[in-house]
This record gives C-alpha cells, sequence and structure tokens, in this order.
C-alpha cells in the first residue's frame, strides 16, 4: 500500500508545480506527480521533473562529509565525520575572520532551490550575523527586478492565468514549452478563444513554431522594436489617452521620445521586415486586450532593462489594463507577502555593515579584490564553475590554495571539485520547505515525504551546526524550520490573505493575492509605486544618472561593427529543455534527451565556414574558448548561434562550456549577467590554430 505526501518543486522555473511524491511501505518514493487539484499545475509535470526521483536515488549522490586530498579541481576527496567536517568548517572561517575580517568570507548561493526555508533565509541569515560579504543575487533576473520597480514599482502585473481571456499574445523572449510550460495552457485557451500568438524571440524556438507568428529580431533589440510599436499605436489614434492621463507618470516626455522612433527606424535596428513590423504594430493598436509576456532570456544583453521598461510602457499607451487578461507580467514575485528581508534580518540579531559583491562578477571578486581578498566562500545552491560567465577567470579564482571553499551539495558538481570540505545536503522530498513563485499566485507548502539517505542533513540544519561550531549561541541563529517558516509568513499581507502555516501545511498550497481571476486589478491604477500609477519617467533612475524613460540602448557586443570583424558571431545559450540550469545536467536520461553539446549555426554561416553537420569545432573569443559539435539549421538567422545552456564542464570534451567565452560585464540596470551579448569566431576542430592565447584545461 502507498501514500501520497504533498509537496512543491523546488527548481528555478515560474510554475512553481505543487507535487505528490509517491512513498512505498519502505518508506522509498516510488512516484511523483503533479497536483490535480493545483490550478496552475493541474496534475502534470514537464518532462524533466517527472524524472526527479533519477536524481534523488542517483548512485552518484554525496552521503557523507568529504574532505579534499588532492589538488583543487580533482574531485579528490575522502570521507570525514560531521563532527571533523564542522571542526574543520569553523577552523578555516574563523582563520579567516582573524587574518582578514569577516568581511573576506562570501556566501554564494542562487536558485538551486527556491525553497524560502532551504535557500533563502538561514544560510544569508547566518553569513550576515558574521559580517561576511553580502551577495548581490543579479545572476538570472536582477535587470527585470529593476525594470519592474522603476516602472510598476515592483514584481506584479496581470494575473498569468488571465491571459486566457487576451485576444493578443506577445510572447517576449521566452520559450514557455521549454521553461513556462504550465503558461501554455493558458495561451492556448486564449488560442481557442480567437487570440493571436506572437513569439518575439531572435531564435526560431519550439514555442514560435506551436505559435500564429514569430517576430525574428536581431538579438538585443527588443526596447527599438517595443517603440517601433508604440509610435505605430500613436500614429493610428489608438494610445488611451484617459489612461494615460489619470494612471501614468511621465507620458509627454515617452511620446516625444516615440516621435524618434517611426517605424522604418525600428525595423533598420531590429531586422524585422517593415511589413511585418507595420501590421503587428497595427494589429497591437486595434485589438484588446493585448498582452506582453516576458521573458528572461531577452535580459541578458546590455541594454536589458531599457528592453524591459520599454515592453512594460506598452500597455499602458493601449490602456490594456482595463481589461481582464491585458498588460503585462514579467514576474509575479511581488504578488507574495513574505517577509523576505526580515527572514534574514531578523530583529533582535545583530547584523554589521558589509560590502556586497555582485555574484555575475564572481571571477574579477575571486582574482582581484584585496581590501580585504575573497579568502574563504561557503557556496549552496549553486555551482559557479558551471553557471557563472568568464569561467576560465572563475576557475582561476577556484584554483587559489588559499581560498577556503566549503560546498554544500547533492553530488560532486565542477564547483564541489574545488572545495576543501563538501557537506552532503538533503533534497526536496527530505526535508521540508515553503515556496513562493514568480509564474503564478500560489504560495507552496512541501512536506519531507521521505528520510535523508547516508548522513545528509538540510541546508538549515548545517547552518545551525556550523553556527555552534562558530560558538554563536544566537536563538536567531537556531530557529527550527518551522519557525523559520512562520517567520516568514508573518506579514500584513498573509494576514489579510487568512495564510497560515497550519492552513498552508494543510492544504499544501493558497492563493497569495485577496482579488480572484477572472478581474482586472490595476483597471484603475493602484501599482505598487510612490504614486500608485505607472512610471513611464522615474524619478528614481535619474537620481541614479540613468536614463529616466523606456528607450533602447544596443548591446555592448552584438552592435560593436569592430568586434564583429574579428568574432562576426553573436552566441545565445537559451534554457534547455531537459535540465534546469545545471541542475540534471549529469544524470544518464537527461543527458541522453539533451543530447551532446552542439552549436546551431544557418546554413549559411557553416558553409562561409566550411562546416558540415556534426563537424567538431572550437568556439573562441578572447575570454576562452570550447569545444562542440555544429548542427545546421535555419532556426537562427545569418549571423547569430546558439546553444542550449548548462552543460557541466567536467564531462564535455575540453572541460569547459559556453561560458568559456561569456563575458563579466553589468547591464544598464540592477548589475545584471550579459550572458547573451557574446560575440565568438567558429573554428572547425581540424583547422584550430595552435597559438591560442586562452587553453583550457580538463577538469
Amino acid at each position: 500500500m502507498t501514500r501520497f505526501v504533498q509537496g512543491a518543486c523546488p527548481l528555478d522555473c515560474p510554475d512553481t508545480c505543487a507535487w505528490q511524491v509517491e512513498v512505498d511501505d519502505d518508506g522509498r518514493a516510488v512516484g511523483l506527480r503533479g497536483d490535480r487539484d493545483h490550478p496552475f499545475t493541474r496534475g502534470a509535470l514537464c518532462g524533466k521533473v517527472n524524472r526527479y526521483l533519477d536524481a534523488l536515488y542517483d548512485p552518484e549522490r554525496l552521503l557523507r562529509p568529504l574532505r579534499r586530498t588532492g589538488p583543487k579541481g580533482e574531485g579528490r576527496f575522502e570521507e570525514i565525520g560531521w563532527d571533523a567536517a564542522l571542526e574543520l568548517v569553523a577552523e578555516g572561517l574563523q582563520d579567516v575572520i582573524d587574518d582578514r575580517g569577516p568581511e573576506a568570507i562570501l556566501p554564494y548561493y542562487y536558485a538551486g532551490t527556491m525553497g524560502l526555508v532551504q535557500g533563502w533565509s538561514l544560510g544569508p541569515r547566518l553569513f550576515a550575523a558574521l559580517g561576511a560579504s553580502r551577495l548581490g543575487t543579479t545572476i538570472c533576473s536582477a535587470a527585470s527586478e529593476a525594470a519592474l520597480e522603476a516602472t510598476f514599482g515592483g514584481k506584479v502585473g496581470v494575473d498569468p492565468e488571465n491571459i486566457q481571456h487576451a485576444k493578443l499574445v506577445l510572447i517576449w523572449g521566452g520559450n514557455l514549452l521549454h521553461s513556462n510550460v504550465h503558461q501554455w495552457r493558458f495561451v492556448l485557451e486564449a488560442r481557442e478563444a480567437g487570440a493571436h500568438i506572437v513569439v518575439i524571440d531572435p531564435l526560431r524556438t519550439d514555442t514560435a513554431d506551436r505559435s500564429d507568428e514569430h517576430v525574428q529580431l536581431r538579438p538585443g533589440t527588443d526596447g527599438a522594436l517595443a517603440l517601433g510599436l508604440m509610435r505605430i499605436v500613436v500614429d493610428e489614434g489608438a494610445h488611451d489617452v484617459d489612461w494615460l492621463e489619470h494612471h501614468t507618470i511621465g507620458w509627454p516626455e515617452l511620446n516625444e521620445r516615440l516621435m524618434e522612433w517611426p517605424a522604418e527606424r525600428a525595423s533598420d535596428v531590429t531586422g524585422v521586415p517593415l511589413e511585418q513590423l507595420v501590421a503587428l504594430g497595427r494589429r497591437l493598436a486595434s485589438v484588446r486586450p493585448a498582452v506582453q509576456r516576458l521573458g528572461l532570456g531577452l535580459q541578458r544583453h546590455g541594454g536589458a532593462g531599457a528592453a524591459f521598461r520599454a515592453i512594460l510602457s506598452i500597455p499602458a499607451v493601449t490602456g490594456d489594463w482595463r481589461h481582464v487578461g491585458g498588460g503585462a507580467i514579467g514576474s509575479t514575485g511581488g504578488l507574495f507577502p513574505i517577509a523576505r528581508h526580515e527572514a534574514v534580518f531578523p530583529a533582535g540579531l545583530d547584523t554589521p555593515a558589509a560590502r556586497t559583491i555582485n555574484m555575475s562578477r564572481l571571477g574579477e571578486a575571486l582574482t582581484t579584490f584585496d581590501d580585504p581578498p575573497v579568502d574563504a566562500m561557503v557556496v549552496f545552491d549553486a555551482n559557479p564553475a558551471a553557471s557563472n560567465p568568464n569561467q576560465l577567470r572563475v576557475r582561476e579564482g577556484l584554483e587559489r590554495e588559499d581560498l577556503f571553499t566549503v560546498v554544500l551539495e547533492h553530488r560532486l558538481t565542477d564547483t564541489a571539485a574545488y572545495a576543501d570540505i563538501v557537506l552532503p545536503a538533503t533534497m526536496q522530498p527530505e526535508h521540508v520547505d515553503l515556496l513562493a513563485a514568480y509564474g503564478h499566485l500560489y504560495l507552496g507548502w512541501n512536506e519531507p515525504a521521505v528520510a535523508a539517505p547516508g548522513e545528509c542533513l538540510p541546508n538549515t540544519e548545517i547552518f545551525r551546526r556550523i553556527a555552534s561550531a562558530l560558538g554563536l549561541d544566537h536563538p536567531r541563529l537556531h530557529d527550527s524550520d518551522h519557525e523559520l517558516a512562520r517567520q516568514l509568513l508573518d506579514t500584513d499581507g498573509c494576514r489579510d490573505a487568512g495564510i497560515t502555516l497550519e492552513r498552508l501545511r494543510e492544504r499544501g498550497w493558497l492563493r497569495t493575492v485577496s482579488y480572484p481571476t477572472g478581474k482586472a486589478p490595476f483597471a484603475d491604477g493602484g501599482f505598487p509605486t510612490a504614486t500608485g500609477k505607472v512610471e513611464l519617467r522615474s524619478d528614481r533612475l535619474e537620481r541614479q544618472g540613468l536614463d529616466p524613460l523606456p528607450g533602447y540602448l544596443p548591446p555592448f557586443e552584438g552592435a560593436d561593427v569592430s568586434l564583429s570583424e574579428r568574432y562576426p558571431l553573436v552566441l545565445l545559450c537559451p534554457a534547455n529543455r531537459f535540465f534546469v540550469n545545471s541542475t540534471f545536467a549529469s544524470l544518464d536520461w537527461h543527458r541522453r534527451k539533451a543530447g551532446p553539446l552542439a552549436v546551431h549555426l544557418h546554413p549559411d554561416d557553416a558553409l562561409d565556414r566550411g562546416l558540415d553537420e556534426g563537424d567538431a569545432i572550437v568556439v573562441h573569443n578572447d575570454r576562452g574558448e570550447f569545444e562542440a559539435a555544429v548542427t545546421i539549421d535555419d532556426a537562427t538567422a545569418v549571423g547569430v548561434a546558439f546553444l542550449y545552456k548548462s552543460h557541466w564542464p567536467k564531462l564535455l570534451r575540453g572541460g569547459a562550456n559556453a561560458n568559456a567565452t561569456t563575458p563579466e560585464r553589468d547591464a544598464d540596470l540592477g548589475g545584471a549577467a550579459t550572458f547573451h551579448d557574446n560575440r565568438v569566431e567558429v573554428t572547425g576542430l581540424r583547422l584550430r590554430r595552435p597559438e591560442r592565447e586562452h587553453s583550457v584545461a580538463t577538469a
């Protein structure tokens, strides 16, 4: 006889599915299914998460603490007990504090779990109490978050379920079928009711193939397209003057800017045929409601923040906020009334001021900082050796013998191979957690379903034990997981929505906002800006010396004509259908489905280089190089190459992935990473030049 235990997917995906783990009489998980009653999950899990139990019972799973016995990066370790491991961790951290001060310690974490208890509370709290350097969590969505904050006052927008009511759906830079598959159902419901579905993307993705129209623009030119579309709406006399007057700040100034963006200019910058651009602009002018669904892919270039702000401005110009299903959505994270800040900086706990280090510039921090240097790093819920830009510089930093590195992990990742101490952590069916989504409006609860294997411990328990080993006895550093969850839910918003830990544990998930589906909550404004209006002009950005208006900022490398002479291809790295970042990238089934690392080239680009399907190539620029195979198709345009990201470097020929070439450079807003603003050249492996400036050692 089996039983089902309610839980939630922890992975970095907007869908944050409610799931149920099937457990047999021996206490082993034997099945996993989506919660049929959850309004967004609707009983289905994506293909990669359907195989989550492969990861849970992976024979390569780490079960005991490890101590390094060989050179950093070789992955040679010996098992030790928890007492010895904790003593070594405490000794290493204390030595750094005594020698360089606490800011020489860097906690490094991100979205290996989106769980608020295991990932985003006690770990950051411990390091804040130590006075360690703070981490600027910029690597994925910082540009969009800064744009949403400047324009709407927070991460808010149309309810994703209401997209089914739209008559025109514009999906910008998002391949929903790979990375937001449950949203696609609501898009299909809109189409069944007569909606026109448009995908705006430099690549002809699976989602584009299944839509009514694909607008293939040059990488990094989304802002120019948005400005051109709004100009057409104004030229058609279809802008909503009344809504703009009463519910926006800065429309006259934006309107002036739109006069600089006739359709001809927008077409010239974006590469979108003029006829198609004008037709889409006129459709946008005439069809209500229209919704802009912004993906994360469009924000990883130099002008990402400006582009996001321009797209977010469209429904203010058209007045689509008046209508159910109209508006824009980039993230729902701001609609969760969770005490995130208080979870890290609770009342009564001393958290000294400290510098903030941008996680997207980790290579720079590890190799150049000296006031103080980063001499210790504790990594959890992240794999920077695989996932960070400027991979060779990150690796150079991780190889430092004077860098004391502790990694909490499930398996021996590229990053764990550089650790001095590796601590085995539990996985989602083995611990308590609380989940807030960024693609729907349901808070989720994860109840432990099975016992942890070996000596694995939850992140939170590991941090409690590290605190004890350091002699830190403040009660807030020893809160239980349920106490942490209660603290996260201790807000007026949760109380107003009737959310308690007891109700959440009983149901498994609860809707977080008071307005029901089928409503247009921003029809009369009410945005979380200081004015309650859409701020088309942002005084906050102006005070920072930035452009206060939505606009177009060209990509750094993508628009660099002189650089294009040496490196004529712009390289994009979209999400893989079978990995979530680097999660699953070491598992046999997922690797077989994902296939080998392959760079997609347009037939003309392949012909120019004398390359045939399947040829071995080196992709290179001044930052580094990696090896791959060639796939030739017309899913991309001339001058644009792409590959699916997140392969583990240690499992690849040459020991590097695309991040050996990606830049360590900030976007215009939020200190965001610019993975897609990357120029490269491709050379057949047999023609590879022997005198490469950078060599890539096998991990």
